[in-house]
């Protein structure tokens, strides 16, 4: 196998699932680079915190090297992913039994950051101060929403699956993803109309 077809936007899932069906690390580091930051956002979305992510996506990578002989592809990879993500999330809360804890560490890379600091100096300070509120207050409530139906809104809000992606994520009825759905809104409008 060449470099060349060795990148990441040359292989099909097919070819790469299975390449790692057959232990090529290769194939297991091209897999790493194209979804780690999407399982990230994910992990931090439900877990709010930035070090129990990174080892919740550690974790998940560490049990798709191990089982993804067992990956029928009934659905797709990403699709298995985010379930693996969103179930170590959910066993992370049980397994700790701890509340949920709130942190402002960003997951933005050093780039983003400087990007955000540029765009931050222009506005005026008011208009800075009360976006921060605002991101701090939505943050908040979503923090606040039950694990599962916070796992229904970041898999909706943040990563744009539709209602039928996120039931077989979640292996859960689309009509239960829609009340989730529903009650998640209802609460955060809700959270931040008291805020005001």
């Amino acid at each position: 196998m060449t470099s060349k077809e060795q990148d990441s936007g040359s292989i099909s899932e097919e070819q790469l699932v299975e390449r790692l069906k057959k232990g090529q690390e290769w194939a297991f580091n091209i897999l790493v680079e194209q979804y780690q930051a999407r399982l990230m956002k994910i992990a931090y979305g439900i877990t709010l915190d930035r070090e129990d992510s990174l080892e919740i996506v550690q974790d998940v990578f560490v049990n798709v090297f191990r089982h993804i002989k067992n990956f029928r592809q009934e659905s797709g990879l990403a699709t298995w992913l985010r379930k693996i993500t969103v179930n170590q999330c959910l066993n992370w809360k049980r397994k700790w039994k701890r509340r949920f804890r709130w942190h402002h560490d960003s997951i933005e890379n050093d780039q983003d950051k400087i990007l955000y600091r540029e765009a931050e100096q222009q506005a005026t300070p008011e208009s800075g101060i009360r976006e921060r509120e605002f991101e701090f207050m939505l943050e908040k409530a979503i923090g606040n929403l039950p694990e599962k139906t916070r796992a229904v809104f970041i898999l909706n809000a943040f990563e744009g699956l539709s209602y039928e992606q996120i039931a077989t994520t979640l292996d859960i009825k689309k009509g239960t993803v829609s009340s989730r759905l529903h009650w998640a809104r209802k609460h955060l409008i809700q959270a931040l109309d008291m805020d005001r």
